[in-house]
C-alpha cells in the first residue's frame, strides 16, 4: 500500500502498479472518515494508517457500491462496529441487490461488479448537500445512478469516486481508455457521466482525488480537456 497525504486527506492506494484502488482517510478534529473500503485485502493497512494518525474511524462513506469500493466493508465493521456507514439513498438500492431502474432514469444497463455477500447495511442514506463532518455530498450520477462525490469544505479537495479516473490520464468515467478500460466497462450512462463532470468542474477544486489513479492538483483545465474528449468520443459512437 502507498500513502499520499494532501492537507487533511490521506490517499491509501492498493495494487498501485497493476490496478490502483484508492481509499481515503479524511482527518477531522477528533476523528477520521473513511471513503470507500477497497476490495477487502487491505483492511489491516487501513487500520494501521488510522492508528498512525492516532484518531478513530467513526464514519465509512461509500461513493458507490461496486465491489472494488465496498469489498472491505464487512471486515472493517468487525473491527469498527460503532462506525456509521453512509451511501446515497439511490445507490443503497444497488447495494441491497436491486438493479432495477427508476422512472425517469436513462434505461441503460447498470454495469459493474456487485457483491451479494455484503452483510453490512447502511446506517444513514445521503442526499445531495448532506454533510458528514467537513465533507459535503454531491450527486454524481453516471458511473452508477446514485454515485456521489464528496467536497471537503476546508481544503476544497474533491473526492470524486469513479466520476473520473486519472490512470493513465484524467478521464471522465465511461470514456474508454485502452490502457485502463475498467471504469468505462463498469459505467452505467456515459451522457450523465459527462454532465456530472461539467457540474463538478464548476466547483472551486484545489485537488481532485479519484477511485483509481493519482491526485491531480488545480484540475480544472484537465477536466475541461477530459470532458471535450469524452464528448467527441460519445459522438463518434453514435
Amino acid at each position: 500500500m502507498n500513502i499520499n497525504k494532501v492537507e487533511n486527506v490521506y490517499q491509501l492506494t492498493f495494487l498501485p502498479k497493476l490496478f490502483p484502488i484508492n481509499c481515503y482517510l479524511v482527518e477531522e478534529d477528533q476523528n477520521l472518515t473513511l471513503i470507500d473500503t477497497g476490495m477487502g485485502f487491505g483492511i489491516t493497512d487501513i487500520l494501521k494508517a488510522a492508528e498512525v494518525i492516532n484518531k478513530p474511524i467513526t464514519n465509512i462513506i461509500l461513493t458507490h457500491p461496486h465491489g472494488d469500493h465496498i469489498g472491505g466493508l464487512d471486515k472493517l465493521k468487525e473491527h469498527l462496529p460503532n462506525a456509521l456507514t453512509y451511501i446515497s439513498r439511490r445507490d443503497a438500492l444497488l447495494m441491497a441487490g436491486d438493479l432495477s431502474l427508476n422512472k425517469g432514469e436513462p434505461q441503460s444497463t447498470i454495469k459493474g461488479s456487485f457483491l451479494d455477500s455484503i452483510k453490512t447495511k447502511p446506517d444513514k442514506l445521503l442526499d445531495e448537500n448532506d454533510c458528514v463532518g467537513s465533507l459535503r455530498g454531491i450527486d454524481a450520477p453516471g458511473h452508477t445512478p446514485g454515485s456521489m462525490a464528496f467536497y471537503d469544505q476546508r481544503s476544497q479537495i474533491l473526492i470524486a469516486g469513479d466520476a473520473f479516473h486519472t490512470r493513465p490520464s484524467l478521464t471522465v468515467t465511461g470514456d474508454l481508455r485502452p490502457l485502463f478500460p475498467f471504469p468505462a466497462m463498469a459505467t452505467w450512462n456515459n451522457r450523465l457521466a459527462i454532465e456530472t463532470a461539467k457540474k463538478l468542474n464548476r466547483l472551486k477544486i484545489s485537488a481532485l482525488a479519484v477511485g483509481h489513479g493519482a491526485i491531480i492538483f488545480n484540475p480544472q483545465d484537465a477536466i475541461t480537456k477530459a470532458i471535450k474528449h469524452a464528448e467527441e468520443h460519445l459522438r463518434t459512437e453514435r
